[in-house]
């Protein structure tokens, strides 16, 4: 016979009592054993679900009076802490004194009818006081290899899901780095780590992150690549030249690999192998356009610099090339002008002797000829403001120009000092005079007339033949007077005649003979008495006969013949 336990409840609340109860266990001790069930007692066609708890994990495999003590079902806790409590009227495991303190259900941890282990406690709203559970004994707590400190857990550990990615700390901590970074307590050197004795601290500058660790190349100067291999420390990249050199062949700097020098020595050709922008420095934006070998213009393998171009076969389009960017273009002073660079430029070694093309220039030479696009006025040129094409009437050469002089009748040597324009030549009289007074032509030097009003300098030291027109060839030789000055016997400034011999000095003696002057035939100029006289002689003068004798004493100017 089937009994259902909801009948029994409804039996016992109507106060069957203890003799319901007797009929009960009586009834269930007579059935016969094939209705028993197998778990202790229960029968098997009882639906416990129909109760309102459903039997699961371990509370399906008890005895009905492990729940139901000595036949009472009425009562019978259908929570857990109704049973897993001390003292409760069913006997069960209850909290052990290290349980978390908590006035939750079991059920909000205790997932499992199996087992209370697995129980997942909800740490919605727990912010601090995580040492109070998590001791060791009511939850896991500190590991043996756990970070010596006295800090509240929460310091660290940011989650309440895991004790992962807890964040220490650093703060103070300046030293003894190794303590905790020793591959246990906290994350230590790799296996790709540099290999050093050294303290973390000594590379290291950050605690956040080993990042950034600065290496004391101190004292090393080889054997560079037994820790810059790309595993311990930056090794050479993609784009490295290939070499089998050591790296300090090279790099002479500990501090970057920046700066190297690579030894060139030997190395003739092929330089776009590694010159190709990526391994080494390549040709820039702004280069030549070529497709010739880098060592056909650069001659040098320590600087691009001082590379030479072969412009054979060049002849135009020059400012494809020279346009201030790719090579040199025009400066700022270059001459204005939209004319191609060959137009002017006839060479391709240099810019120098470039031949502007004046064609059709008449007018505002100015404009260029300023000393910085095209010469200038030189420091020496005359000082004017009238237009170059004013007196400079050739566009191929400054020379031959014409000053025009209208207007100007004073001042001359302000120019004509032999600097700016032509002044006095070498052998000109020595005179302060200004110019005007004797040049009184703006166009020539010539037709000149000088002043000797108030000269007190002798003749001879401009009338000498160069700088003034002197004696003839055949004046009377100036000996025969003592050597006297011009003005001993000429004197008018204006002209050469009415001269009067002075014959002081020129009586008796060789070779002072009168018939030197006097005798018809004698080659001297002059306005003086020429006699042809039978037995004259040359050799004796006329005052030693007995009929010449000179008026005077000696020393008396002679006059005319006695």
């Amino acid at each position: 016979m089937n009994i259902k336990m909801t009948q029994i409840e409804t039996g016992m609340t109507a106060g069957l009592g203890l003799f319901a109860i007797i009929i009960v266990l009586l009834l269930a001790a007579a059935l016969p054993s094939s209705a028993q069930a197998a778990d202790g007692g229960a029968s098997k066609s009882f639906n416990h679900v129909m109760t309102g708890f459903t039997l699961s994990g371990v509370h399906a495999t008890q005895t009905c009076e492990t729940c139901h003590p000595k036949g009472i079902f009425k009562g019978t806790p259908r929570n857990c802490a109704g049973c897993h409590t001390a003292g409760a009227r069913i006997t069960a495991t209850p909290k052990p004194a290290s349980h978390v303190q908590t006035a939750a259900a079991c059920d909000a941890c205790h997932t499992s009818s199996v087992s209370f282990a697995g129980a997942v406690f909800s740490h919605a709203g727990v912010s601090g006081a995580c040492a109070g559970c998590h001791n060791g004994v009511t939850a896991i707590g500190k590991t043996a290899n756990h970070v010596t400190t006295s800090a509240a857990c929460e310091t660290c550990h940011r989650g309440t899901v895991s004790f992962s990615g807890a964040r220490f700390d650093h703060a103070g901590i300046v030293n003894n780095c190794a303590s905790c970074h020793n591959g246990v307590t906290a994350s230590g050197k790799n296996a790709k780590h540099v290999a050093t004795t050294d303290a973390c601290e000594t590379c290291h500058r950050g605690t956040t992150s080993f990042d950034g660790a600065i290496f004391a190349h101190t004292g090393i100067g080889k054997n560079c690549a037994s820790c810059h291999n790309g595993v311990s420390a930056l090794g050479k990249n993609a784009k490295h030249i290939t070499t089998t050199d050591a790296c300090e062949t090279c790099h002479k700097s500990t501090s970057s690999f920046s700066g190297a020098t690579f030894s060139h020595t030997g190395i003739t050709n092929n330089c776009a192998s590694c010159h190709n922008g990526t391994s080494a420095t390549g040709k820039n934006a702004k280069h030549v356009t070529t497709t010739a070998a880098c060592e056909t213009c650069h001659k040098s393998t320590t600087s691009f610099a001082g590379a030479t171009f072969s412009h054979a076969g060049i002849t135009n389009n020059c400012a494809s090339c020279h346009n201030g960017v790719t090579a040199t273009g025009k400066n700022s002073k270059h001459v204005t002008t939209s004319a191609a660079c060959e137009a002017c430029h006839n060479s391709t070694v240099s810019f120098a002797a470039a031949t502007f093309s004046h064609a059709g220039i008449t007018t505002n030479c100015a404009s260029c000829h300023n000393g910085v696009a095209a010469i200038g006025k030189n420091a020496k040129h005359v000082a004017t403001t009238a237009a170059c094409e004013s007196c400079h009437k050739s566009t191929a050469s400054f020379l031959g120009a014409t000053f025009s002089h209208s207007g100007i009748t004073n001042n001359c040597a302000s120019c004509h000092n032999g600097v700016t324009a032509t002044g006095k030549s070498a052998n000109h009289p020595v005179t302060t005079a200004a110019c005007e007074s004797c040049h009184k032509s703006t166009t020539s030097f010539l037709s000149v007339t000088f002043t000797h009003t108030g000269s007190t300098v002798g003749c001879g030291n401009c009338h000498n033949g160069g700088t003034a027109k002197g004696k003839p060839s055949n004046h009377i030789p100036t000996t025969i007077v003592g050597g006297l000055d011009c003005n001993t016997c000429h004197i008018s400034t204006s002209s050469w005649s009415s001269e009067k011999m002075n014959h002081n000095g020129a009586q008796g003696g060789a070779p002072n003979y009168c018939v030197t002057c006097h005798l018809k035939g004698a080659p001297y100029l002059g306005r003086m008495d020429k006699k042809s006289h039978n037995g004259a002689s040359t050799s004796k003068d006329c005052s030693s006969s007995s009929c010449h004798k000179p008026l005077g004493k000696k020393g008396s100017a002679y006059q005319k013949w006695d």
